[in-house]
């Protein structure tokens, strides 16, 4: 069973739980009788220097865009970063239009989906994110096909959630597809969260 590299996008300004809640279902996931972990976790940074997260959380990315490792999944986490800062930094939008033919799963959780759409990705493509943005998505790209009331909208190899903690649902989703409900449900039940698969 191969090992995936789970890239995760850091910011300034990145909302905390849109990276942290994803990071910690793919890093404690397990495989019974494996070897080795499923999933390899690492945060990328534009330059790789010190992120301030929402409400001053200070986190050091692993990577910068010019020294990370191949990326089997990408997580775009939103935030006030993502819809104010970096839809208009080219060379974050660029990173992801670079990334997106190589990677297996692009996905995306609240407010980074303005950045997935600004890239291109969603063009045709169902797609959703936080309610409080679900008309900006709608308005700013109206070739985005926007889905209203749910956690996620499955796309096949693109995966988008909705506000937040939606990203943690959109990651037990991901891991069912790619491990089977079994997995998903046991990693749920030693972070204590509950998921309906």
């Amino acid at each position: 069973m191969p090992q995936r590299t789970v890239g995760i996008l850091l910011f300034n300004e990145v909302e905390v739980l849109d990276f942290a809640g994803p990071f910690e279902v793919f890093s404690i996931t397990v495989i019974p009788h494996a070897s080795e972990k499923p999933f390899v976790v690492k945060t990328i940074s534009e330059n790789g220097e010190l992120v301030t997260a929402r409400n001053g959380l200070k986190v050091k990315p692993d990577y910068s865009f010019a020294n990370h490792p191949p990326l089997d999944i990408v997580i775009i986490p939103g935030g006030y970063g993502a819809e104010k800062v970096e839809i208009d930094n080219p060379k974050v939008i660029e990173w992801i239009q670079h990334q997106q033919p190589k990677v297996e799963f692009m996905t995306s959780v609240c407010t980074g989906a303005l950045l997935l759409a600004k890239a291109g990705i969603l063009d045709g493509r169902k797609a959703t994110t936080h309610w409080m943005d679900i008309d900006q998505l709608e308005q700013q790209f109206p070739s985005v096909s926007v889905q209203r009331g749910v956690k996620f909208v499955d796309e096949g190899s693109l995966i988008t959630s909705g506000g937040i903690s939606a990203g943690i649902n959109m990651s037990f989703h991901l891991i069912s597809r790619l491990h089977g409900k079994e997995v998903a449900v046991a990693t749920a039940n030693r972070m204590e969260y509950e998921i309906e698969l």
